[in-house]
């Protein structure tokens, strides 16, 4: 019998039927395609094993002066600092009360009430209290003198809290006692909370924003939308903005003990803005922009409105003869989705159109065209600047831009928008991995309240595309820190972690399971059955090639429509020279797995042993 080698065709192919992708790989997970050939992709460990608060998705590292290396983490409860492996919570204080809270306690509960005129706080939001004297039995000082996660808000004025010890551990009150806890109890609210779901709705209430693509009437504050921080680096500070919120600075010279401010509120402040839907800070020319913000003289936001401030001055915004600070409103759509640093222009995307904004100097200091009509992005983080070209994914498909909007012909579209779950497209991101030539998307499936669990992997460098499954709600590629971070999502407790991916051949070091499969293969468009009596395999194995292992499975059907059953199974090492199998079938297919620890594996060249084995 001859050995015939089978040449796949490299990417998957998810566009038609398994029958239909004949020679080439129609499913894959953990793969990437490298030079046409399938591989298991790199592996993650935790960045740090100290856990943060909240659904992370807004990742943005860079460096101080001094050479120190910082990270910024938006997530829906907190925004962080990361300096070394210390996370240091540096939300914003919304508001602060002085001599003006009391508390009440139930024998029994560790639940507390405490009452604050107008305190403006949601579920979820956190406030520091200071100053409380004894609540009666064990709810002590100490235990009122601490930073609390609010449970609910029954009135305006009062909202509850779980006591706890110092461990963190609730604690119940041994007694009742009402309006106690010291005449003189002091607290610090964090600013608002946001969610960890998208909520449609139109129109903005006065404390935030909210968006839709379907009409709907209602109105959503920022504190009840899904919760996207944007963030940029102006010098050495930050400058970030929670989606529908306020914009507001941290000082690198004040230390990680310090927190961000409004911009409104730092000394010799200018009409800045109150409320924006994203900040960035321009790289040539370090202007800080706000999209979809206030216009001076309004509380109201105008979202096609595009305010800068005066160059290199991040809180001066009012226009003068003598400044470059000004403001633009875009003409076309009714909101600016996101916007996205390109090479030396900003992209910015309304809701039906795609505009440039290039730095021109005085008098105008920036100029504003549309580059494309009847397109957009489906999310605010769905674009992302790869070796100077930026691609985007849309309601309906990839482009790419480079001095014009290009359509992605993408062989798995399909799949992925049939898929998607557009109630939470918001949620969907984009991912540079400049090591590999390659954009990845993040997007939730199903209906509901779903989380980011699949990704789809475009390789700019060879036009392949790879499907596959990965638990993340941001992503930053490979800067400062050399490898790229990325974030968990863990509902169930909110604590949740950074990984540095493409850092050895493990899930955070348990198995990482990979696979890739070819679609149907046939002799003479499927006239013939044929039998493989024997597999060649070649493999090429990194890390612990004693321990690596690939299953290879070759299923069959008979006709197009028909389920695949399992004809063969055998087990490659990199000592394998052949596996002798016995698959007979019309249309067999080939399925490569990995599940093991500590290596990684590239596909060569396999050759079967096949004749064809008659008509029946």
């Amino acid at each position: 019998m001859a050995l015939s080698k089978i040449q796949f065709a490299p990417g998957v192919n998810k566009e038609g039927t398994e029958y239909s992708a004949d020679s080439g790989w129609f499913d894959s997970d953990k793969i990437r395609f490298r030079k046409g050939r399938p591989e298991k992709i790199g592996g993650w460990v935790k960045f740090s094993e100290t856990s943060f608060l909240g659904v992370c998705r807004s990742i943005r590292d860079w460096a101080s002066l001094e050479s120190i290396r910082y990270i910024g983490l938006g997530t829906h409860l907190k925004f962080y600092v990361v300096s070394g492996d210390l996370f240091n919570d540096i939300t914003p204080i919304r508001a602060t009360t002085t001599n003006g809270i009391l508390f009440a306690a139930t024998n029994g509960s560790s639940t507390i009430t405490a009452t604050d005129s107008s305190h403006g706080a949601v579920v979820n939001d956190f406030v520091t209290i200071a100053g409380a004297a004894t609540l009666g039995g064990v709810i002590t000082a100490g235990v009122l003198n601490q930073e609390y996660q609010i449970t609910s808000v029954p009135t305006v004025n009062t909202y509850t809290f779980i006591a706890k010890d110092s461990a963190g551990d609730a604690i119940a009150a041994n007694s009742s006692d009402t309006g106690n806890g010291g005449s003189g109890v002091d607290g610090a609210y964090q600013i608002n909370t946001g969610t960890n779901a998208f909520v449609t709705g139109t129109g903005w209430s006065t404390s935030g924003w909210g968006v839709t693509s379907f009409g709907s009437v209602s109105s959503i504050s920022s504190a009840g939308q899904l919760r996207l921080f944007s963030q940029d680096v102006f010098g050495e500070d930050l400058v970030f903005n929670p989606r529908g919120g306020g914009i507001y600075y941290w000082d690198e010279s004040g230390g990680t003990g310090s927190r961000g401010v409004d911009i409104t509120t730092i000394s010799g402040a200018s009409d800045a803005p109150t409320i924006a839907l994203q900040v960035m800070v321009s790289d040539i020319d370090q202007h800080v922009i706000a999209f979809g913000s206030n216009p001076i003289g309004s509380s109201a936001i105008d979202p096609l409105f595009v305010r800068f401030s005066d160059q290199e001055n991040a809180i001066d915004w009012t226009p003068t003869a003598t400044n470059t600070a000004g403001g633009v409103r875009i003409n076309s759509g009714s909101q600016i989705i996101g916007a996205v640093q390109g090479r030396q222009e900003i992209i910015i995307f309304t809701d039906v159109s795609v505009h440039s904004m290039r730095f021109i100097g005085a008098p105008f200091t920036f100029q504003f065209q549309t580059i494309s009509s009847d397109i957009s992005m489906i999310s605010p983080n769905a674009a992302v600047n790869a070796r100077g070209s930026i691609y985007f994914m849309d309601k309906g498909g990839f482009y790419s831009y480079n001095g014009s909007v290009q359509p992605l012909p993408c062989s798995v579209k399909e799949f992925v928008f049939s898929n998607l779950n557009v109630d939470q497209a918001f949620k969907v991101f984009a991912a540079e991995n400049n090591a590999f030539s390659e954009v990845s998307w993040f997007y939730p499936v199903g209906t509901g309240d779903t989380e980011v669990t699949n990704y789809v992997t475009f390789n700019y460098a060879e036009n392949l595309w790879s499907v596959g499954t990965l638990i993340r709600g941001a992503w930053r590629g490979a800067g400062t820190r050399n490898k790229p971070l990325a974030s968990s999502i863990i509902t169930s407790t909110d604590e949740n972690y950074i990984y540095s991916h493409e850092d050895g051949f493990d899930d955070d070091g348990a198995a990482m399971t990979a696979y890739v499969e070819s679609g149907d293969l046939e002799i003479n468009d499927g006239e013939r059955f044929m039998m493989i009596s024997r597999v060649i395999p070649d493999f090429s194995f990194s890390g612990l090639t004693t321990d690596a292992s690939i299953n290879m499975t070759i299923k069959g059907k008979d006709f197009p429509l028909q389920d695949p059953s399992t004809l063969s199974s055998s087990t490659i090492t990199s000592s394998t020279t052949q596996n002798h199998v016995r698959a007979r079938s019309r249309s067999p297919i080939v399925r490569l797995e990995s599940s093991g620890v500590g290596y990684g594996w590239r596909l060569g060249d396999l050759r079967f042993d096949i004749k064809t084995d008659g008509r029946r």
